[in-house]
């Protein structure tokens, strides 16, 4: 190309100077022509011969110049099609710059056209996008636009659209009074023109900039008017693209506003006609309706728009806007809307416009639409533009609830993910909505979307359902339906969202005894654990959570530790980027749930840690050990470590006694067999050894040998049975008679008492005097009180040991014992383990001044000395109490 360029520009100048030698030979003969007819007197006939040969032949070289040119670009613009024509001019460096060059204005439109097809071609790949804009080639090609012949159109616009891919021509456009002329080919005749066009304007609108210039060409309106042509239908959805990028800008909203064009398009996509200004209300920037009668003042308001529009005078003959007519849009026209509402409903502001324009009429309209894809555009955009506060009252009043609802029931997953997203914002502080979504069937289409295979409408009604459970009467209404049963299955699920959000509605649900219960009973509380390990840091929030919950129930904080929940817990504590706080009210709510633990892990009771039956000291829990249940310990075999302190003052059950009764009955019965078994095996020895003449026959010993066999096999079924029936036997603590003896002894001497002091010390002196009375100081180390448990121990065939058995105890045994009594009659003191088996007490005590008119002071804290001097209160702080604490 460039060999043939250099070749044309020297055959010009040669032919230029040719002719300028010709040029003067000519005008020198004609002088000396002329010159001679003067001198000869006669009259010279003017020369009418036509031109050399050699100026003919310059004229049509140039033809032939310009021909070849012409040929060559078409040649090479056809074959850019191909890659490897198009790799090879890349790596010629003048390739495109030529092609950019004859695009100038002076060079023919043939010319025009194939370069500017040529260059559309080689676009495709970037780095000629780079090389197309380096030489300035967006000028040229923006003059082309402009161009009368539709083909030079047509290959300039979709070089840009291929050009406008790369951010750096989208800015470069705009300098170029570029977008103007794009606009001006929306009226083109050829589909394909309008086409490229409104993909090169998408395109564009994707910058900042070029939006606010459309602005200011008015592409709005233009756009909306083009959308009301019905024989561009099939271009309409790239137009709507078009408007839903300048529709994200705020300014742009502010503009459809105030010209009306939002209204128009909304008539267009819902094929209604648009509502005239009257059916506002009177509302605007100055004032608002009344929403109890907004829908009544805009229907009047339409009708009479109506009339009025048929009663206009022939004076006023105004030019009918195309928007306003009735036009059915397609299905994907409908659904890209919804999507460029969704769009624009991101910012808050803009949400806000929106409203006051009633996009919601249009959305809601939409979901009854028989297009699935229509349905979930719609559904998703209200779901978007629901994080408006008004937005969801607007909703319920246009009776837009309830086909969300529906959807709910539908088979497409994407429609039911989209529509249970719009309930799950509607519902969101909106009790009202609430109630409305229950009067329609929503509780139990929510419900039963928690089994769906698709996991992000799972976790939309799972959001919903959680939100609804805000209204006691709803959630009584869910909690009626098992819903915290068929929460169980969503919490196995991989998906983050979804084990976050059902556990959040797990923790919402499970606020009473039977939920709870129901919830622990179906094994919810493991996948709760499991979630616990999860790295989501709101997976591990909402479970924590849920877990508190859980945990205000005994049973139910029982169950948490036995699986290894509290463990789990006390890692995510001390870890340094998993803690978050609702693991430490998780655990904090265990612990109160159970105290067993509690004082296992901490050390320590407070006064409102109210001691039950069935709470045991198992002693200081080492770190990383599992904390066990009572029925392990007790079927632990005996061993030479502390024994396990229990607390229970149940009274024996009477089944216990009839099952001892029949033990010993069978016990009796298998005595009596051996020993009739014995004699009878006795009197055939001596019959024998006597060798007397009474032989048995052979089919009587045979009888015999089978009746000892059947008597056999009775007495194994009966002990298999006993064992069995052992086994399958619900366990039971062992009793503690002696503590129910404690506790009424109390309750008669100690509670009438008048005075919190004189109880506490009553108390004391009462509990030292059962577990062995006064010890001095220094002899606590012969003070023999192991020896005693341990014949408890021995008789008990256990490493539990019941409080009221000892005897004699020392600072561990006798703390704990007052704890138990002192709960028992409304004393509270706390529980404080010690090191080396100490163990004391605090109670708070006003002071025992009881002058009239002497100064009150606030309680002050006391140490119970149950030891060396029992009923002694001490002060907390003073060095007697450390003393106490301390070996």
């Amino acid at each position: 190309m460039v060999d043939s360029k250099r070749s044309l520009d020297l055959a010009r100048s040669h032919l230029l100077s040719r002719e300028r030698a010709l040029t003067s030979s000519r005008d020198t003969a004609r002088s000396h022509l002329s010159s001679r007819g003067t001198d000869m007197g006669k009259k010279v006939k003017k020369d009418e011969k036509p031109p050399p040969d050699d100026v003919a032949y310059f004229h049509s070289y140039k033809v032939r110049l310009e021909l070849l040119r012409r040929n060559a670009c078409m040649a090479v613009s056809v074959m850019t099609a191909h890659p490897e024509v198009r790799k090879k001019l890349r790596k010629n460096e003048e390739a495109i710059p030529a092609m950019i060059t004859l695009l100038a204005p002076e060079e023919d439109t043939v010319v025009h056209e194939f370069c500017a097809l040529g260059l559309s071609q080689m676009a495709i790949e970037f780095s000629s996008k780079a090389v197309i804009f380096e030489n300035n080639g967006i000028e040229p090609l923006v003059k082309c636009l402009s161009s009368s012949d539709p083909d030079v159109q047509k290959n300039a616009i979709e070089t840009l659209a291929q050009l406008l891919l790369d951010y750096q021509t989208r800015a470069a456009i705009k300098d170029a009074d570029g977008l103007s002329p794009m606009l001006e080919l929306l009226k083109s005749e050829f589909s394909i023109i309008q086409k490229l066009a409104l993909l090169a304007l998408d395109r564009a609108s994707q910058d900042a900039d070029n939006r606010g210039a459309l602005r200011e060409l008015e592409a709005m309106s233009k756009l909306v008017d083009f959308v009301a042509h019905p024989e561009w239908n099939d271009l309409h959805v790239m137009a709507v693209m078009v408007l839903a990028n300048l529709l994200e800008d705020h300014e742009s909203l502010e503009l459809v506003k105030e010209t009306g064009t939002l209204k128009r398009l909304v008539a267009l996509i819902t094929d209604q006609p648009p509502p005239e200004e009257e059916a506002k209300g009177g509302g605007g920037k100055g004032g608002k309706a009344e929403k109890g009668g907004s829908r009544a003042a805009k229907k009047s308001a339409k009708d009479g728009g109506k009339t009025s529009r048929g009663k206009k005078s022939s004076e006023e003959k105004e030019e009918s806007v195309p928007g306003e007519a009735i036009i059915p849009t397609l299905p994907d026209v409908k659904m890209c809307a919804a999507k460029a509402i969704a769009r624009s409903a991101r910012s808050a502001e803009n949400r806000k416009i929106l409203h006051e324009q009633e996009a919601e009429k249009m959305l809601i309209h939409l979901l009854a639409h028989e297009s699935t894809e229509v349905q979930t555009a719609a559904a998703q955009a209200l779901g978007i533009m629901s994080e408006n506060l008004l937005t969801k009252d607007s909703i319920r009043e246009w009776e837009g609830v309830q086909p969300l609802v529906k959807l709910l029931n539908s088979d497409n997953g994407d429609v039911k993910e989209a529509a249970s997203l719009a309930l799950a914002n509607l519902t969101a502080n909106n009790s009202t909505n609430c109630h409305d979504i229950s009067n329609f069937g929503g509780i139990d289409a929510l419900i039963h979307t928690l089994a769906d295979a698709r996991e992000e409408a799972v976790a939309n009604a799972a959001c919903c359902l959680t939100n609804m459970a805000t209204e006691e009467a709803l959630r009584s209404d869910a909690q009626n339906k098992h819903i915290v049963v068929k929460l169980i299955e969503p919490l196995k699920s991989k998906n983050t969202n979804v084990q976050s959000k059902c556990s959040l509605a797990v923790a919402a649900f499970v606020c009473d005894v039977d939920s709870r219960s129901d919830f622990r009973n179906n094994g919810g509380i493991e996948y709760l654990i499991t979630l616990l390990h999860s790295g989501n840091d709101e997976v591990r929030r909402n479970s924590s959570w849920a877990i508190a919950v859980c945990a205000v129930d005994e049973q139910t904080a029982s169950e948490v530790c036995k699986l290894g929940g509290m463990s789990v817990l006390q890692e995510i504590q001390v870890s340094g980027t998993r803690r978050n706080p609702f693991a430490d009210v998780a655990l904090q709510n265990l612990l109160n749930s159970n105290l067993s633990a509690k004082y296992s892990l901490t050390g320590a009771l407070s006064s409102t840690n109210i001691i039950l039956d069935g709470f045991y000291d198992a002693g200081q829990l080492r770190p990383g050990s599992q904390f066990l249940s009572l029925e392990d310990y007790c079927k632990q075999e005996l061993h030479d470590k502390r024994p396990v302190l229990l607390v229970n003052a149940k009274p024996e059950s009477a089944p216990k006694e009839s099952q001892s009764q029949a033990d010993a009955e069978m016990a009796k019965d298998s005595s009596k067999t051996s020993v009739s078994g014995k004699s009878s095996r006795t009197g055939r020895e001596t019959k024998a050894r006597k060798g007397s003449g009474e032989r048995k026959s052979k089919a009587q010993k045979e009888k015999e040998e089978k009746q000892r066999e059947e008597e056999i096999q009775a007495q194994l079924q009966r002990e298999a049975e006993n064992q069995s029936t052992t086994d399958n036997k619900p366990f039971e603590m062992p009793c503690d008679s002696n503590l129910c003896q404690y506790l009424e002894e109390i309750t008669e001497k100690i509670q009438p008492l008048q005075t919190t002091r004189e109880q506490v010390i009553a108390l004391a002196q009462y509990v030292s005097d059962h577990m062995g009375g006064p010890i001095e100081k220094g002899e606590l180390a012969n003070f023999s009180y192991e020896l005693p448990i341990s014949q408890i121990r021995y008789e008990m065939k256990s490493n539990v040991v019941p409080i009221g058995k000892i005897k004699t105890g020392i600072h561990i045994h006798r703390a704990l014992l007052f704890k138990v009594l002192a709960d028992r009659i409304a004393v509270g003191c706390t529980l404080n383990r010690g090191d080396y088996n100490l163990a004391c007490n605090e109670v708070m005590l006003p002071d025992s001044d009881d002058t009239p008119g002497a100064p009150k002071f606030p309680p002050k804290t006391f140490v119970v000395d149950l030891v060396h001097c029992p009923g002694k209160l001490l002060r907390a702080d003073s060095p007697e109490a450390a003393q106490y604490q301390q070996l």
